[in-house]
């Protein structure tokens, strides 16, 4: 494919996301139509709103507050409901601190006011911290399998055993169980957020549990290249690394 042909790709996406397409940011030339746009939104082997919750899940653990601005107004435009878009912020909390998720929540307020979407109410609180647990390890073990008792993960060891109960109650016992996104959703906001934040351990352990809840290791790849722009070419580089040795 030749530049020529990469922009004219990337300019029908950039209309397709943005509109018109002409909300660019200045300095870049052709770079971002051709390469961003072009070479990566329009590659192949992953559908759009998957690429878009991808890139929520890079720019929500940065959080980069002005691109994302304009990225939860095109998730709305592709199709992505309110609630997912939601549920893929409170989710990058969990990973990068629910200080970013407050921010990130409080911007998709303002772009659902501006377009006129009501915020999805909160689901229901009423389940015991009990059943909280049950529900988060049973969904560790359909995620990982032996894998969810391994590592920091071990229910023996004294020292993770200070914080891992709660993330196994709260992390996967409720936000992996909230409603607005499937375990197939949540699995690509995990491969995509732990690439952003250059956790290439974790995305060898997301990315090779993402199998187990439907997607593809062609699909997991993709959810990595497609951070590349929103979080840098190196940390998806050095995820894919780690993939590739898993996946082999």
């Amino acid at each position: 494919m030749t530049r020529d042909e990469l922009r004219r790709q990337g300019e029908a996406m950039q209309i397709r996301l943005r509109g018109d397409g002409r909300d660019q940011p200045r300095g870049f030339g052709t770079l971002l139509t051709e390469a961003v746009f072009g070479a990566i939104w329009s590659r192949p082997g992953l559908e759009l709103p998957d690429r878009m919750i991808c890139t929520l899940a890079a720019l929500g653990v940065t959080p980069r507050l002005g691109a994302l601005r304009r990225l939860i107004a095109a998730a709305l435009d592709v199709g992505l409901a309110p609630a997912a878009i939601r549920e893929v912020l409170i989710q990058a909390g969990l990973y990068a601190g629910f200080s970013a998720a407050e921010e990130t929540l409080e911007l998709a307020a303002q772009v659902f006011a501006a377009r006129g979407v009501e915020f999805p109410a909160d689901p229901p609180a009423d389940v015991s911290l009990e059943d909280l647990t049950t529900r988060g390890r049973a969904t560790m073990q359909a995620l990982h399998g032996e894998r969810s008792l391994q590592g920091y993960a071990a229910p023996d060891n004294p020292v993770t055993g200070a914080l891992y109960p709660l993330a196994i109650q709260y992390g996967y016992g409720d936000i992996w169980s909230r409603p607005g996104l499937g375990r197939r959703e949540r699995a690509l906001v995990s491969v995509a957020a732990f690439t952003a934040l250059r956790l290439p351990e974790q995305v060898q352990k997301f990315g090779q549990s993402a199998l187990n809840v439907g997607l593809t290791k062609a699909q997991v790849i993709e959810a990595v290249i497609q951070t590349a722009p929103y979080s840098g070419f190196p940390p998806a580089l050095n995820a894919l690394a780690a993939l590739s040795a898993a996946f082999r």
